[in-house]
């Protein structure tokens, strides 16, 4: 038993020598450190540039916030807006004076109660109306010299929007107003044929139809009436004035009737004697319609072969 025991401390100084032996074999011969010292970051120009870019950042985050802060201010930001531009739930609010410099797209333009809407330009104003696909159904184009609306239809409504004022359309215009006043200086030119129920003047001032190169015909299929209530009624012609009813009379109902400047139907030598001895006249129609005055008998004395009627 000594012996073993002995035996294994011996084991264990040789195991424990060949460790020790074995761990200074693998320690290094290290260099020194004045041979081996590299330095590590910028140093010289290029730290220079660093510093400098770095403050050139520094100062232009610092004008860029001031500036931000200075427009923030001058344009009154807030929460609702932009100075004169609110955003509300029922839209975009502007106050004052606003300048479009590109198209505007909207659905509805309203101005306040208190005040009125003003569109402005320095050529002219033009609204457009498309269609789904794009295309101009309707153009209003308010300029310096006209307005010009292009459509299918115009319209023009009372202001409660219910009764129709007046309609124009390709076809016809139609004016639904009880009274249609002209109050220009010439009147009204019409080019061809006016159809109306009535036409009539001011009480105060005077009515007047006139063709100055052509005919004037009123035609009505249950009849013409011409009248005037307060004032003498005078109808002229340069030429021929003829009264024609084809399938009627013509009645001339009046307390006086004057047929001034009617020729005599008599021949005598002197016709002022005749005229200072006649004081009665007959009144005489030639066939071919020429009315003259023939002396008043106890018979009358009108006569188909009177001069009138030969020479007319």
């Amino acid at each position: 038993m000594e012996q073993s025991a002995t035996l294994d401390i011996e084991t264990l100084k040789i195991t424990q020598e060949q460790f020790i032996l074995a761990s200074q074999s693998l320690h290094l011969q290290r260099p020194g450190c004045d041979a081996g010292v590299y330095p590590v970051g910028l140093y010289g120009w290029r730290k220079r540039c660093i510093y400098f870019f770095l403050l050139l950042l520094l100062v232009t985050m610092i004008v860029n916030l001031a500036l931000t802060v200075w427009i923030i201010k001058v344009m009154n930001f807030s929460l609702d807006g932009m100075g004169n531009l609110q955003l509300n739930q029922d839209g975009i609010r502007l106050e004052g004076i606003s300048e479009f410099l590109l198209p505007l797209y909207v659905n509805e333009i309203q101005s306040r109660r208190d005040s009125l809407l003003v569109l402005r330009s320095e050529k002219n104003v033009t609204l457009n109306v498309r269609n789904d696909q794009g295309q101009l159904t309707g153009q209003l184009t308010v300029g310096p010299e006209a307005v010009e609306a292009q459509c299918q239809r115009l319209e023009v409504r009372s202001k409660d929007g219910g009764k129709l004022l007046f309609t124009a359309t390709e076809e016809e215009v139609i004016m639904t107003t009880e009274k249609f006043i002209i109050t220009g200086s010439e009147g009204a030119v019409f080019g061809h044929s006016v159809e109306t129920p009535l036409i009539q003047s001011r009480a105060s001032e005077d009515l007047k139809l006139e063709s100055p190169t052509r005919t004037l015909t009123m035609e009505a299929p249950r009849g013409v009436e011409v009248s005037a209530a307060k004032g003498p009624l005078k109808v002229s012609g340069r030429k021929d004035l003829q009264l024609e009813s084809t399938e009627g009379e013509i009645l001339l109902d009046a307390n006086t009737i004057q047929l001034g400047s009617l020729p005599d139907g008599v021949y005598t030598a002197s016709p002022t004697q005749a005229s200072q001895e006649q004081a009665v006249y007959e009144v005489c129609v030639c066939p071919s319609g020429k009315i003259y005055l023939s002396p008043a008998e106890s018979s009358s004395t009108c006569q188909a072969m009177s001069n009138i009627c030969l020479w007319s």
